[in-house]
Parts: structure tokens; sequence; C-alpha cells
């Protein structure tokens, strides 16, 4: 007749084993942190050698004396996500703070955009520098819903740059492309509305 074990007596049994090994789970620790520090370290060495890549990018331009006064054609507060080489979306431009995400604050008026980003550098956008505002989903590797980002195009020092904003309300982006467009170009932006209503249609 087989005796039956107590279940507390297999219950007691059944403990995790003593770690015995110290010194090789302390190496795998050591191990592990190098490693990650070597990935930042690579990560941020990167980044500085693109910044040097860009140098002969110039300085960005501040919002213009009065400017706070001026009619305000549109405000948005949402995002600021990157910026790349127009036409290059993988393509990111770190210099002068522009590869730094951030909260910000946009204001369009008839002298241009004001780019307000908290812990982040400002940059204000001369009119005669827009080139082109559209909906896009996808900038510096960041991919959103169709449509989920604002792009604007403006040129610096020779440059073409693509900024890429996410409003707080996504329904604004429209609007944005279209008083973007008005202002580089009337005409261009009456064509749009006539593409836009004959497509509703």
């Amino acid at each position: 007749m087989t005796t039956l074990t107590p279940l507390y007596l297999l219950a007691a049994e059944k403990k995790s084993a003593e770690v015995t090994d110290w010194s090789a789970r302390i190496a795998w620790v050591i191990g592990l942190a190098l490693f990650v520090a070597l990935v930042y370290w690579l990560m941020r060495e990167g980044w500085k050698w693109r910044g040097r890549l860009q140098s002969d990018l110039p300085e960005l331009a501040a919002a213009p004396d009065g400017f706070a006064s001026d009619d305000v054609l549109l405000t948005l507060t949402g995002r600021y996500h990157a910026s790349t080489t127009a036409g290059q979306w993988l393509d990111r431009i770190v210099a002068h703070g522009l590869g730094t995400r951030s909260r910000t604050e946009l204001t369009l008026t008839a002298r241009g955009l004001d780019v307000v980003r908290p812990g982040a550098s400002d940059f204000f956008i001369p009119a005669e520098a827009l080139r082109e505002a559209r909906l896009d989903k996808a900038l510096a590797g960041k991919v959103l819903p169709e449509g989920g980002l604002l792009i604007i195009t403006w040129e610096h020092g020779g440059t073409r740059i693509d900024s890429g904003f996410r409003s707080d309300q996504a329904a604004e982006h429209q609007a944005w492309v279209d008083a973007v467009t008005n202002l580089i170009s009337p005409e261009a932006a009456k064509n749009l509305t006539r593409t836009t209503e004959g497509t509703a249609r």
C-alpha cells in the first residue's frame, strides 16, 4: 500500500533554488548596462554627426518686431514632430534644434508663421519663405493615421524643409492648408478650393 505524502510537505519541498553564483549574475547585469550605455552613446554621436553635416544651415529667424500686434489669420496648439529635407521623409534635420520634438503653438499672420516651442528653440518662417502646405501621415520615421500631420514646406538658406505639426484638434489641419496656400498664392488657393468642391460633389 502506497503512502501518500501530505500536500504541505510537497509544497515545502518546491522552493526556488538559492542563488549561489552571484558573480555570474552581477556580470550579466553589468554587461547589459554597458550595452545600453553603448547604444545610447552611439545614438548621441550619430545625432551630433548629423548636426555637423547640417552646420551650413543658417540660424533660424525670430519673430519680427511688432509681430504680436499683427492681424492673426490662424492659431494652433499641438505638437511639433520633426523637420526633414523636403521630399525625403527620413532625412531628419537636427541643426538649430529642429530635430527636437516638443509641444508647439503656431501663429499665422500675413508676415509669416511663428513657431513657439516650450522647452525647445522657437523659430519664425517669413511668408516669402513658405512654399507649400499639405496633409500627410509620416515624417522622420513617425507614422500617423492618414492626414494626421500638417506638413509646412519652407525654404531656409537654400534648403527646402518639411516641418511636421499635429494639432490637438486634427480637424483644424485642412484650414491651415487652405490659409497657408492662400498666403503663398491666392490664385493657387482658388484652384484648391475648386478642386475640393468638385471632389465633394
